[in-house]
């Protein structure tokens, strides 16, 4: 290994140390107070109020990130640019919202003018600072210690460390206030329904049901209606049922033909639909996760299962690529 790559490891491996040793520092670090944070954001968030995250630089740009975190676990936020509330976004401030004040030095000159503002509104204020006795966190009904011994920066200088740290510490308190609220996984979904991970906790096969897939024959069927109907449907198979709107006697896949046409061809003209469904297919209900539905396919290693009510009405198939399409991985 050159020096050149010897020197550029030894400068990551130094900084991912230094950030994770700040970071642990954090856990003995919450103690009542934290806890008394938490408590204020959800009474206040009872009374009609949001958590308001401000800052400058690199705590603005971790400001943004647990914004982003807590509105997508549950706890209505925003971001408010230290700046720009100078300028008149401090409208974006009510009086029943919990203010965030990130700031390394805690004395951050567009924090520090606007301290006043907020105390003269009765606006409830946290401070995440890593200076505990600032301006900032002496102005702050709650302060979050986010102080770190260096930063990664050989220079000590550009915040890394302290930004690790800051990260952290709003990442916990959005985790903190999501267990306090019971926000459940379901909850979650509600919020990303445009993602993965809400379409595998929301969607369900009532929600994937095609009438092309309803297809089915009656048990006295022959062979010469079977093979056009499991065609017709495109999933592979064709449902057995008494009438319309009967229980499901079984179903006919592809491997069910291929299985009848080795018989002996003096057999084949008649061979009806009972003589080589399966009589005991595996069922879904219309109320089945999609995701527990992708499950099951995948390990019964088959293709297509059939959807029924509960009162036993076949309303059709769900097919393997029919659920991969739908986006729940």
């Amino acid at each position: 290994m050159s020096e050149l790559h010897q020197k550029t490891l030894e400068a990551a491996r130094r900084t991912i140390e230094l950030e994770s040793k700040a970071i642990g520092q954090l856990a003995d670090r919450l103690k009542g107070d934290f806890a008394d944070i938490v408590q204020q954001v959800i009474a206040q968030g009872q009374k009609g109020g949001k958590l308001v995250f401000t800052g400058i630089g690199k705590s603005a740009d971790v400001a943004r990130k647990t914004v982003a975190t807590l509105n997508s676990t549950g706890t209505p936020s925003a971001f408010l640019h230290a700046a720009d509330a100078l300028h008149g976004d401090l409208g974006l401030v009510g009086t029943e919202d919990v203010v965030v004040a990130v700031s390394k030095s805690g004395a951050t000159a567009e924090l520090v003018r606007l301290l006043p503002l907020l105390q003269s509104r009765k606006i409830a204020m946290v401070a995440m600072v890593g200076k505990v006795d600032s301006p900032v966190a002496r102005a702050a009904s709650h302060t979050l210690d986010v102080s770190v011994e260096q930063e990664a920066c050989p220079h000590d200088l550009a915040p890394t460390t302290s930004s690790a740290a800051q990260l952290a510490m709003g990442d916990a308190l959005a985790m903190a206030l999501m267990a306090a609220r019971g926000f459940s996984s379901e909850d979650f979904a509600r919020h990303h329904p445009g993602g993965s991970l809400g379409r595998r906790l929301m969607l369900r096969l009532e929600d994937l049901i095609d009438p092309a897939h309803r297809v089915f024959v009656s048990p006295n069927s022959g062979l010469r209606d079977v093979v056009p109907a499991v065609s017709a449907g495109r999933v592979g198979a064709v449902a057995v049922l008494e009438d319309d709107q009967g229980d499901i006697l079984g179903i006919i896949t592809d491997g069910d033909l291929r299985r009848a046409l080795e018989r002996d061809p003096s057999e084949w003209f008649g061979l009806t639909a009972k003589d080589v469904m399966q009589s005991d297919p595996k069922c879904l209900t219309p109320e089945t996760l999609a995701a527990e539905a992708l499950e099951s396919l995948e390990a019964l290693r088959i293709s297509q299962m059939v959807i029924r009510d509960t009162e036993g009405h076949f309303k059709g198939f769900v097919h393997l690529h029919q659920l991969i399409d739908a986006g729940i991985r």
